[in-house]
This record gives C-alpha cells, sequence and structure tokens, in this order.
C-alpha cells in the first residue's frame, strides 16, 4: 500500500471512530489504538504535506485569529416564539390550523379531531450556543455564530476542534445545516474546578461555558473543552427531496451528524404529554435543556405557514416552568439607570438556581418592595425571569429580620430622588452630572446596536468618567492618544484600537445615531421609522409632537419624550459639537428608490426558485413593504412559488393580483 492510500484509509478509520464514539457513543477502536492510528496518520503528513487536506482530523486546530470576521449566513437564522403552558400551545395550534386551512373559525377548539390535525415533531431545546455549518461536496468550509440572524462570525477553526462535528460527510453533498454547541453538565463542573485550582474565574452555568469557549482566539483553547453539538435543521436542495422535518433529520443522522431524538405527535394533545413527560425526564440528563421545540413535521406546511418579522410560524418553543428557590436577603443596592430610573437590587446568600449561581436578583421598583413587605434578613423566593433575570416573587420573615430604610436621595450623586406623575417609579432627576446616568449612557452610546465602538468596556468608562475627559457622547470624539494612556487599563496598542473604533464610528446612519442618543421610550425599530419619515437628524430636531404622534410605531408617550430630548439646548449643543467633530450621519431613505413599495403588502406562498422565504421577505421590507403572512382584501400582491397553499386560492377569491417569481424579482430590482 502506498503512501496515500495508508493515509487515507487511516483518515477513514480515524473518522469513523470519531463518529461512532461521539456521535452514536458506540466507539469502535480503544484509546491506545486511536491514538496509534493518529500518531501514524501525524506522522505521515508531515512526511508527505502535500498530501494534507483540510478534512484531515489532523487539521482539527488552526492557527490563532486576530479577530472572528463578519459574514453573511446563506439563509436567516430565526428566533422562536414562546408557548409558557398547554393553552399558549393549544393557542399556537389552533393558529397553525386556521393559517393552512386546516379549520375555520367556527372550529376552533376542536383540534383534537383527527380530520384537521396536523403531524408535529417535538424535541428537547438544548440550552446552547446556535451555530450554522456550511459542507461543500461533504466537505467542513465555514461555521458562523448565530450573531443578529442575518450576519454572523466566522469561527470555523474552533469549530474544527469539536469531534462531533464531522469534516467530512459520508456523502458529497452540499449542505447547510443549524446546530446547537454545549457542554456536557460532568465536563463543565471539571472545567470550574479547573479554573478555581489555578485562580481563575469561573463559568455561571455550561450554557456560558461553552459560549465563552467557543469564541476563543486561540483554538486550542477550544479544543481542551469538552464540547458537543446537536444539529436541530438544514437546508437540502430540491434533489434530496425532503418532504418533513423528520426527513431531514434522519438524512442528517446518515450523513454523520448528531441529532437529538424527537418524537412525532399527530396533535397538540400529544406534544403536551411530551412536554410533561420531560419536564421531569430532563433532569437525568448530561446536557442542559430548558425546553421543548415543537414544529409543523411538513415541510411543505412549513413553507406555506412561513414567518413573521422574528420567527417561524410554524414552530414555537414550550418553556419549562422556571425553578425557584429560597435565600437570604443579604442587602438591597440601589442602581441608577441611564434614565434616571431607581431600580433595588437584592444581595443574596449566594444559591443555585437552574443551572447557575445567583446572588442578585431584581426587585423593578419600591412599590413591588412595598407590595412585597420586604425587610432585611428575610427569606426571599427566586425565580427567573424567561429563565435568565432572576428576581424576587415572594418574602417571608425570619429570626434575622430587621427594617429596610429607603433612600430619599441618589446613591451616585445625592440628589433628591422624585416621582413621575403617571408612571411607576422613582428617578433622580440630575440628568447632567449623575455619573451613574453620564455612565449608563455612554454604555448605551458606545454599544453595536448605537455607534458600535468596539474596546469601552464598563471599567474604561467609568475611569474616563472619573478623570472628567469624558463627560457626555460628544467628549468620545475628542479624546487623544495621551488621556488614553493615562488610564490604567489601557496600553499603547489598545489605545491606538480604541482611537481607530472612534473614528470608524464616525460613519453612521440616521437611524443608528438616533438610536445612540438613548432618548427616553426610543429602541432601534422606532429609531428606524424616525429615519424614514425625517430626512437627516436637523428635520428631526424641529420635528413637532402632533406630527410624530401621528407616526405608526411612534405613539403619544414617545413623541412627548423625542419632543423632551431636543427641546434641551445642551442636546443641540452635544449633536452639532459630534457633527463639527467629523460625525457624518447618512439617511439610507432619503434615496426615494428605497421606499418605493412603501404602503404595499406581500404575501408569499410556496417555495420559491432562486430566493428563500425569508430573503425575499427581507429585501420587500427593505424596500418599505410589508410582508404578512395571510391574505385579505387589503393585500397588493401574492406570491406563488411551487406547491403553493389555501393562500392562492383566497386569493384568487379576493381578486387579489397574482405574481410569479419572476415577476417579483423584477420589482425588488425595479426593472
Amino acid at each position: 500500500m502506498d503512501t496515500q492510500d495508508r493515509i487515507l484509509k487511516l483518515r477513514k478509520t480515524i473518522e469513523l471512530n470519531a463518529y461512532k464514539y461521539y456521535v452514536e457513543d458506540n466507539p469502535i477502536l480503544e484509546d491506545y489504538e486511536y491514538d496509534a492510528l493518529f500518531r501514524e496518520l501525524k506522522e505521515l503528513e508531515e512526511k508527505n504535506p502535500h498530501l494534507i487536506t483540510p478534512d484531515s482530523p489532523t487539521q482539527r486546530v488552526g492557527g490563532i485569529s486576530k479577530k472572528f470576521d463578519q459574514v453573511a449566513h446563506k439563509n436567516r437564522l430565526y428566533s422562536l416564539d414562546n408557548s409558557n403552558n398547554s393553552d399558549e400551545l393549544k393557542a399556537w395550534y389552533n393558529r397553525v390550523l386556521k393559517d393552512v386551512g386546516e379549520v375555520d373559525n367556527t372550529q376552533l377548539g376542536l383540534f383534537s379531531n383527527n380530520f384537521c390535525d396536523i403531524e408535529l415533531v417535538a424535541e428537547l431545546k438544548i440550552d446552547g450556543l446556535a451555530v450554522s455549518l456550511t459542507y461543500e461536496k461533504g466537505i467542513f468550509v465555514q461555521g458562523l455564530t448565530r450573531g443578529d440572524g442575518v450576519v454572523g462570525e466566522d469561527i470555523t477553526n474552533n469549530l474544527k476542534t469539536i469531534k462531533a462535528i464531522p469534516l467530512k460527510l459520508f456523502e458529497e453533498i452540499d449542505v447547510e445545516v443549524r446546530g446547537e454547541i454545549y457542554m456536557p453538565i460532568t465536563s463543565f463542573e471539571k472545567l470550574n474546578e479547573n479554573q478555581i485550582k489555578n485562580n481563575q474565574k469561573t463559568f455561571a452555568n455550561p450554557r456560558n461555558a461553552a459560549a465563552g469557549s467557543i469564541r476563543q482566539l486561540d483554538p486550542k483553547i477550544t479544543a481542551s473543552r469538552d464540547l458537543s453539538i446537536f444539529i436541530y435543521a438544514a437546508n437540502f436542495d430540491k434533489t434530496a427531496k425532503i418532504m418533513s422535518h423528520t426527513d431531514a433529520m434522519d438524512k442528517c443522522r446518515a450523513l454523520g451528524f448528531k441529532t437529538n431524538n424527537y418524537r412525532k405527535c399527530k396533535n397538540i394533545n400529544e406534544v403536551i404529554a411530551f412536554c410533561d413527560e420531560m419536564s421531569e425526564y430532563r433532569k437525568t440528563l448530561n446536557w442542559a435543556t430548558d425546553g421543548v421545540v415543537i414544529k409543523v413535521n411538513s415541510i411543505p406546511k412549513q413553507n406555506e405557514l412561513g414567518f413573521t418579522s422574528r420567527a417561524p410560524k410554524w414552530a414555537t418553543a414550550f418553556k419549562f416552568p422556571p425553578e425557584e428557590v429560597w435565600s437570604e436577603l443579604l442587602d438591597v443596592e440601589f442602581s441608577i439607570g441611564r434614565t434616571g430610573i431607581v431600580t433595588p437590587v437584592a444581595i443574596l446568600k449566594p444559591v443555585n438556581l437552574s443551572g447557575s449561581v445567583v446572588s442578585r436578583a431584581s426587585m423593578y421598583n419600591f412599590d413591588e418592595i412595598n407590595r412585597l413587605e420586604i425587610t432585611l434578613g428575610d427569606e426571599v423566593l427566586i425565580k427567573k425571569a424567561a429563565e435568565i433575570i432572576p428576581k424576587v416573587v415572594k418574602a417571608r420573615k425570619s429570626d434575622n429580620s430587621k427594617p429596610l430604610n429607603l433612600p430619599t436621595h441618589c446613591p451616585s450623586c445625592g440628589t433628591k430622588f422624585i416621582e413621575i406623575e403617571g408612571e411607576v417609579g422613582i428617578y433622580c432627576p440630575n440628568k447632567a452630572t449623575c455619573p451613574a446616568q453620564i455612565k449608563g449612557r455612554l454604555e448605551y452610546f458606545v454599544s453595536k446596536s448605537a455607534m458600535d465602538i468596539d474596546g469601552f468596556g464598563d471599567s474604561i468608562i467609568e475611569k474616563l468618567i472619573e478623570k472628567e475627559y469624558v463627560l457626555k457622547a460628544s467628549d468620545i470624539y475628542k479624546l487623544t492618544y495621551e488621556q488614553l494612556l493615562t488610564i490604567e487599563l489601557i496600553k499603547d496598542k489598545s489605545a491606538n484600537n480604541l482611537l481607530n473604533a472612534i473614528e470608524q464610528s464616525k460613519k453612521v446612519t440616521l437611524s443608528k445615531f438616533i438610536n445612540a442618543l438613548g432618548i427616553r421610550f426610543v429602541g432601534k425599530e422606532s429609531s428606524d421609522i424616525l429615519a424614514q419619515s425625517y430626512k437627516d437628524i436637523n428635520a428631526l430636531k424641529v420635528a413637532n409632537y402632533d406630527d410624530l404622534a401621528a407616526l405608526e410605531g411612534i405613539g403619544v408617550k414617545m413623541a412627548a419624550s423625542i419632543v423632551e430630548y431636543f427641546s434641551n439646548p445642551e442636546n443641540i449643543d452635544m449633536i452639532d459639537e459630534m457633527i463639527a467633530l467629523g460625525v457624518k450621519i447618512t439617511n439610507r431613505y432619503t434615496n426615494a428608490d428605497v421606499l418605493r413599495l412603501k404602503g404595499q403588502s406581500f404575501v408569499i406562498t410556496g417555495t420559491l426558485e432562486t430566493l428563500s422565504r425569508d430573503v425575499a421577505q427581507s429585501k420587500l421590507k427593505e424596500l418599505g413593504a410589508k410582508t404578512p403572512s395571510s391574505v385579505s382584501k387589503n393585500t397588493t400582491y401574492v406570491v406563488i412559488g411551487e406547491n403553493p397553499g389555501s393562500k392562492a386560492t383566497k386569493a384568487r377569491e379576493l381578486g387579489v393580483k397574482i405574481l410569479n417569481e419572476k415577476e417579483l424579482l423584477e420589482i425588488i430590482n425595479g426593472d
């Protein structure tokens, strides 16, 4: 056997064992046999470097990256809407039945009858880090983080270190799959033990450990952590003839992927029974799960149901009821946010809750403290809101209970608190010089959804405020190299990097700039609405209340806040100063062609040939159009792809104009 044949045979044996070990948990080699074969392969490749290929098992660890590149996903990764109880699951199922025409309004609530049931698939929801993996002719070529669903970070080298991810599939096929990276609970415990031994920071839970491990710049660190993956979705081309989610998962398993077990359910009642069963069973697993994902099994029906702006209509995530645990209230801190609102934070005796150690919990406002009759030393019941934010939900007296004196003045600046009529909460009115509010505003200004200035950590902003280098947003653009070097956390290289990031942020869209200003009640979506409605920041400065309140998505509360913000001369001066310092604000919506489809609505049914449904909808929205999921008399066009459903019939009944994919593309391209 010549060297090349021996290398090919070794690779095949090693990869097959990796599949059997990490996917099927049924290895075909003893550890010493595997190690011997791997050493032989490595030695042969070192002697014959021209025979090394990217899919070789020896190539799982690559070089150190300086950063992760931003890459657009081929197909958008959507979020999932949640269902928190059986009634919400049933309501979701009724909407599904109605939207695919399996039941009309008079039949709602009768979904248990077989004549109108739709087959569903239920599988445990992994609490990990979502990624997409792309294979070309069976070879793993790229792996991305979820990111914002549209753009992710290229972490290919790190993903190659995870042995449950095949570098080469059992077939030469082009496919993109989605999966969840996770760390087994036993591995998480061992990792934290090692972190403690090395006097390093421990991880709060397995998900944080997995996320921190997968985003290491050095793949060798990722390789040292025990990570795995479950594949939960795949995008095959039409030649694969995949007609259901279970077909897709079976195909993925046949290609060499590790997939989670699923259960087919005839109707929602069987799903509810599965959720009840899994609520206890999940506690026996060696990986974290926080719910069950339920999907319509039929892919044609999935295509028929489509998506909202953020989630598929054909899927929902049932969330297990949050765990609750009692702890002792040691103290209460009063946090001041960027808008001046005071948030009481409970300081707790550390306790384990839903897989993480909790020592702080929100109490929202003073009214909540009074409602719960909370005093220091009480035993308080803690649960996680949406499985993320710990909050206090109940209190009971203990032998250590003693009165809690609520503050009357801001702990940051000493200003007396005020109440605002019609609002719940206490405020510090000192917007101009309160250090806590300044810090909160600056943190928001530099954040990714605002000016996106990388390198400004909380500690650095705090030091800049202490030295009075930065007290308002425009001061960021006056920072000098010499000033930055006086901050103990900043060295030569990081000072230059920060100045470069500041310079790059000077080119900003109007919508992001509006969001960065931190106007009360105004967020990302409302900033986009304002950018579509006003040509530049000067036009928004003088916008009147009535015009603002009349905008769909703004309303009276936000309109009043916007007018108040631009009535403050200090805010106007800060904006003008930023522009004078080189901030260039552009508005893509000033191009009339950008919003040329405003006021029109497009409903897409069936499978499109050139564009995926979500890409087509995204392009239409960029042009100002709406993309509702159902057909009505107000629908402008219904776009029909392959295997259209009942929406095509309804369009004909209502006399709505029907387009094919070619006609849709002509509209999008402006032909």
